[in-house]
């Protein structure tokens, strides 16, 4: 009776190794890519910077201020993304850098549950500290250590001054915005419209004209017809610009016309050069990139804990010429 006992505990146990080992196997081949170790010291901390449209202009100097400030600080500085908006694909990446275990989380917020998720339960419960650069996300929510970027609030209320500085006291502005509206944009809103609420004479119009960051051109068409009088159009999400110029032109010349924009709109130097548009926000990305990397390395040393939770602003300026400042 004891050999049979003992034979099946053996198996038994034989069982549980098995399956131990497939689920192991289950973890480590899967098509999840974790960020390779570092080859620096390590002392050196390891630090994810996350971004979404690697390639575009305005991300690419974020990134190149960043990494500038990572070989100053000595961090470890894994840059990694998408080149594309996939929102998916994103918070993929996010999740993966939590699981590798890095020591801090440098990312583009992004106003999604999902990402709200990530860096109040997950993040946190790995103690990786979190820092949204350039676009924001409400700090209650997500409990990131601090932001990096532009006021955009204040960015608003500089348009919005460019505006009336141009076209006067009076006249309907639209205000072009996604229907699923992200912080940053409902930040710049809220500027715009406070900045204008003291011009009795100025009706601000707003358009949500879809979920889709780049919408088809139809929408903006669709815009154009319902509002046939209207001059003034400021593109809260930079985004939608080249398409509004594009429609315009098919149906008269853009001189008229007030069109106001931010830097993230790739086209936007070349829009202001040739004439198009009137003015954009200029951002200061490089900066962005350097400062978030600094403050993280030194939440890292503990030398600034802890950060300011309204964020560290960088510069906005309006631009009137194509040469970038």
């Amino acid at each position: 009776m004891r050999k049979i006992v003992a034979l099946m505990a053996a198996g038994l146990g034989g069982f549980l190794f098995y399956s131990t080992f497939q689920a192991a196997g289950a973890v480590f081949y899967t098509n999840w890519h974790l960020p390779a170790e570092s080859k620096e010291s390590p002392d050196r901390p390891r630090v994810a910077f996350i971004m979404n449209e690697m390639d575009h202009p305005f991300w690419v100097e974020v990134i190149a201020g960043a990494e500038e400030q990572a070989e100053i600080a000595g961090v470890d500085l894994d840059v990694t993304g998408i080149y594309g908006t996939n929102r998916d694909d994103f918070l993929r990446k996010i999740e993966i850098a939590i699981y590798s275990k890095v020591d801090g989380i440098i990312v583009q917020g992004l106003d999604h549950e999902k990402f709200k998720e990530l860096t109040k339960l997950k993040a946190a419960s790995y103690g990786i500290p979190i820092i949204t650069v350039a676009h924001d996300v409400p700090k209650e929510e997500s409990l990131r250590k601090t932001y990096v970027g532009s006021n955009q609030f204040s960015a608003g209320e500089q348009l919005a001054a460019q505006l009336i500085e141009d076209m006067g006291p009076e006249g309907e502005v639209v205000l072009m915005m996604n229907a699923e509206q992200e912080y940053f944009q409902q930040q710049r809103l809220d500027g715009i419209k406070n900045y204008l609420n003291g011009h009795s004479e100025i009706e601000t119009i707003e358009a949500k004209i879809g979920a889709d960051s780049n919408p088809d051109i139809s929408a903006i068409s669709d815009l154009l017809n319902y509002y046939p009088e209207t001059e003034a159009y400021i593109a809260v999400n930079a985004a939608f610009t080249q398409n509004l110029v594009t429609e315009i032109e098919t149906r008269s010349k853009v001189d008229p016309y007030y069109l106001y924009t931010f830097d993230e709109e790739r086209e936007a130097y070349a829009l202001l050069e040739s004439g198009k548009i009137d003015g954009i926000v200029e951002q200061s990305p490089q900066e962005m990139g350097k400062i978030s990397v600094q403050r993280m390395k030194e939440w890292l040393d503990k030398e600034n804990v802890p950060l300011d939770i309204e964020g560290y602003f960088t510069e906005t300026r309006i631009i009137k010429d194509a040469a970038p400042q």
